[in-house]
């Protein structure tokens, strides 16, 4: 029987099952994505418990009920709404410099701003953090991928890229099914977030005082959802990682058994027959067993300079060989 050639369609569909497959494999960076995930309800309800505790001190039950009577009496009063995010502050020690330029420690207020909404600000440390819609892309992710023209992971797959249409495209569709609607998961989460406050309209105008402590438990509660977004980044760009080097030897290979075997080598049991009942050759030819442990060492990576050594040596190695 002869060899079926591959075509820019039969790649299309092995690389669309790959993407899958390794999406659902079990490796650390996506257990430790599961394990944050499954924490942020709890995580969210403690710091909003907080947050609640420490505005209430400020502006009681019986402060609000007045305010809402004194608004409900007369029309040229408004001094309430609800909101979900605050300034705290309290009274601590910061770094500064006397007159000669040395070193030394101040009394002088810290203060920082706290967003409880599904868009709120986090602490991160990758250019995703930037987008506050990273988050929500994040815990909602089963959700997103559910629907047609979503994809959660387009702040990832679009890193480091000016704006464009196929960003701002899946973005756009993103925000609105998390958020536009009376059903939206934004909605359902911005409310079940707010409290009634006295003042001004926005939070910027009030600063909350609350004690170290308190302010301390705020900031890990921030850099708790930064650790979660980042853990979605690790995960996702090890998948992309992996992909680009799948695509690579796809495009190397002349035939579908050679796609096959790659497929097999990496844990996914596909037959030629079910990609072609679906719906320019490479410089370099990937032997499909060594491209599939150059792929396999993406994976569960250690940060050990011997091991990346090791793993460098054998890869040499088996290049040699073959």
């Amino acid at each position: 029987m002869s060899r079926i050639r591959l075509n820019q369609e039969y790649r299309n569909k092995i690389a669309n099952r790959m993407r899958v497959h390794l999406e659902q494999e079990p490796t650390q960076e996506k257990t430790k994505y599961d394990e944050l995930k499954a924490d942020q309800i709890e995580l969210n309800d403690k710091g909003w418990d907080l947050a609640e505790t420490i505005v209430r001190k400020h502006y009681t039950p019986e402060d609000v009920k007045m305010a809402y009577h004194l608004q409900n009496k007369f029309e040229n009063v408004s001094t309430i709404a609800k909101d979900s995010c605050f300034h705290f502050h309290y009274l601590g020690q910061v770094e500064d410099r006397d007159y000669d330029n040395n070193p030394i420690m101040k009394e002088d207020t810290i203060e920082e701003h706290f967003d409880f909404r599904l868009g709120g600000a986090f602490d991160g440390d990758t250019n995703s953090s930037s987008r506050d819609s990273s988050y929500g892309y994040a815990l909602y992710r089963d959700e997103l991928k559910a629907q047609d023209n979503c994809n959660p992971d387009i702040l990832i797959e679009q890193e480091g890229k000016d704006q464009n249409p196929h960003l701002t495209k899946y973005t756009d569709a993103n925000d609105k099914y998390l958020g536009s609607d009376d059903k939206g998961y934004g909605k359902q989460w911005n409310e079940k977030y707010q409290l009634d406050l006295i003042g001004r309209e926005y939070c910027r105008d009030r600063s909350i005082a609350c004690n170290q402590e308190q302010f301390m438990m705020l900031k890990q509660w921030k850099q708790a959802k930064g650790q979660f977004v980042m853990a979605h980044h690790k995960w996702i760009k090890s998948v992309l990682d992996q992909m680009k080097e799948i695509k690579i030897g796809l495009k190397g290979y002349k035939y579908l058994d050679e796609a096959i075997e790659l497929c097999t080598e990496l844990g996914l049991n596909i037959t030629d027959h079910e990609i072609i009942r679906t719906n320019s050759t490479g410089l370099t030819i990937y032997n499909p067993k060594n491209l599939a442990d150059r792929i396999k060492g993406m994976k569960n990576k250690s940060n050990s300079r011997e091991d990346k050594i090791k793993a460098r040596l054998l890869y040499e190695q088996n290049e040699s060989v073959n």
